[in-house]
């Protein structure tokens, strides 16, 4: 049972740091926004509130001593997956940061980036907040309070990644992978509907095979041509050399 709810819980957390990972990738575009500000700013509340759970469901189970060899051995590895998931969701908080300040809404300083992204991001942020609709309050100057509160927030996650180190000694080295990398890629389990796409290998699989084949076809049809024209070549200048002789 524990198990399963550690897993829930961090499969709750991914889906979250992967949504405010898509909603900071706007930043600083022509689809930036007033609302996409508050998007980013309660996704990352909502992936803290996650981490936070997550790290106290995995503390307590590590430290208690009664669990079986695999049980842990399973904890530890839901533990390094979930520390993964913190310094990715560290890295983006910083560079929301960073954007946030050199593309102010308020007073622009400069002109927002044409990078091709058109659209709305609330369907990104309503899956993080496992939501039907969103609903903006924010002012108008979210984006200059928010940055102040962003900085708070990424010193308390980096002493909250302290702390778990402090707390729980597990060597990412020493954990070992149940299964091959990418392999979730290959599974023909349905994961949702997906902001970004789904991406299914296995259906792509044969026409790789079939452009591998062209491939091949291709390449001998180039070699026989050169073979060609090199005994050509040798014909003509055999045949040059004869005439002169005689």
């Amino acid at each position: 049972m524990g198990k399963d709810e550690c897993k829930t819980m961090l499969d709750a957390l991914n889906k979250v740091t992967a949504c405010y990972r898509h909603l900071v990738i706007a930043l600083g575009s022509t689809s930036d926004s007033q609302n996409l500000r508050e998007e980013l700013k309660r996704t990352r509340k909502k992936a803290q509130e996650l981490a936070v759970a997550n790290r106290t469901k995995l503390t307590s189970l590590l430290k208690d001593k009664s669990i079986s060899k695999d049980d842990r051995a399973e904890y530890e590895r839901l533990w390094v997956l979930f520390s993964s998931s913190m310094e990715l969701l560290e890295v983006d908080m910083k560079r929301s940061l960073e954007i946030g300040q050199d593309f102010p809404l308020k007073v622009p300083t400069r002109h927002l980036i044409q990078t091709g992204m058109t659209g709305s991001t609330t369907t990104v942020a309503a899956r993080a907040m496992s939501v039907q609709n969103m609903k903006y309050e924010a002012d108008s100057n979210i984006d200059t309070a928010d940055l102040r509160d962003l900085q708070c927030e990424i010193s308390q996650v980096s002493q909250m990644m302290e702390e778990m180190e402090m707390k729980v000694q597990v060597a990412p080295w020493a954990v070992e992978a149940k299964q091959e990398a990418g392999a979730e890629l290959k599974s023909n389990m349905s994961v949702g509907n997906s902001s970004v796409g789904v991406i299914s290998i296995c259906e792509e699989e044969p026409k790789e095979e079939d452009g591998g084949g062209n491939r091949d076809a291709g390449f001998a049809s180039i070699c026989a041509v050169l073979v060609f024209f090199v005994i050509v070549t040798v014909a003509v200048v055999l045949g040059y050399l004869v005439i002169n002789m005689s």
